[in-house]
C-alpha cells in the first residue's frame, strides 16, 4: 500500500463514531402489483461518521487544521480508527488497552516508545483471494463469538456475518465486503482498532471554527475510498 496518513486516534477521539456499510441494491420499479423487488447487485462501501470531535486545546486545533491542509477535500485519503469496543472480540468481554514491547534486547527506541501489540491475536489462514467473502481465521488469543466483529487488514475494513464451520482453533467465516486486497496466510488481523481507508465525503467535510467558549467539537464524515481498491486491482498503483 501506498504511504497514507492516519487519523491521530488518541487525540482526536470522536464523541460517537458510526461505521455502516451501504448496499448498493438495483430496482426496476414497482409492479403493477405495487411491490417493488430489488436486488443486491455489490456488497457495498462502508461509511464513517465522526460525531463531537474535539478541538479545545493548541495540539488538537492544530493538528486537526495540518489534516484539513494534507487531505485537501476529498481528493485526499486517510485510514480512520473505527472505534467500535462492542464489536470487537476482547478475551472474556474485558476491553484491554495495547501492549508496548520493547526490542528483543529489551531496549526501546530513542524516544523511549515500543512496538504496540494489541489484546486481541487473530490470523488468516490460507490464502484469501481478491472479492472473495469467505475466509479462515485462527484465533490465537480472543472471544470465539465471531459473528458481528470488525477486523481489518492494510486498512480495508470488514465485519464478520455467519460462522460456517469451526475445526479446532480455525474458524471459516463470512465477510463483508467482497477482499479488497488479497490477504495472504498468516496476515495478523487487526481487531483491536480497524481502520478503513477513506476519503471526505465533501470538499468542505471538515469545515470548523472557534467556538468563543473554547470547547469547540465538529463532525467528520467520510466514505470508503473504493477508487483506490479498484486502482490496486487493475494494477495501476
Amino acid at each position: 500500500m501506498t504511504d497514507v496518513i492516519v487519523w491521530p486516534g488518541d487525540l482526536l477521539v470522536p464523541g460517537e463514531c458510526r461505521p455502516n456499510l451501504v448496499p448498493f441494491t438495483r430496482s426496476g420499479g414497482r409492479s403493477l402489483g405495487g411491490v417493488q423487488r430489488s436486488v443486491r447487485t455489490d456488497l457495498g462501501f462502508w461509511s464513517v461518521e465522526y460525531r463531537d470531535v474535539p478541538l479545545y486545546g493548541i495540539d488538537k486545533m492544530r493538528t486537526f487544521e495540518a489534516i484539513k491542509d494534507i487531505l485537501s477535500g476529498s481528493s485526499g485519503r486517510i485510514a480512520v480508527p473505527i472505534y467500535s469496543p462492542e464489536r470487537t472480540p476482547w478475551v472474556d468481554g474485558l476491553a484491554l488497552p495495547p501492549s508496548i514491547l520493547p526490542h528483543d534486547d529489551d531496549t526501546f527506541f530513542n524516544d523511549g516508545t515500543g512496538y504496540r501489540q494489541g489484546a486481541i491475536s487473530i490470523v488468516s489462514v490460507g490464502f484469501t483471494p481478491l472479492a472473495s467473502t469467505i475466509m479462515q481465521l485462527r484465533i490465537i488469543n480472543g472471544d470465539t463469538s465471531l459473528s458481528g466483529t470488525l477486523f481489518s487488514y492494510n486498512h480495508a475494513l470488514y465485519r464478520i456475518g455467519q460462522t460456517l464451520d469451526v475445526s479446532g482453533d480455525i474458524y471459516t467465516v463470512r465477510i463483508s465486503p467482497t477482499v479488497r486486497e488479497a490477504i495472504p496466510a498468516g496476515a495478523d488481523l487487526e481487531f483491536d482498532r480497524p481502520t478503513c481507508l477513506c476519503n471526505l465525503i465533501d470538499d468542505r467535510s471538515m469545515d470548523n471554527g472557534s467556538n468563543m467558549n473554547g470547547f469547540e467539537r465538529v463532525g467528520v464524515s467520510f466514505n470508503e475510498d473504493t477508487d483506490y481498491w479498484n486502482q490496486l486491482a487493475l494494477g495501476l498503483i
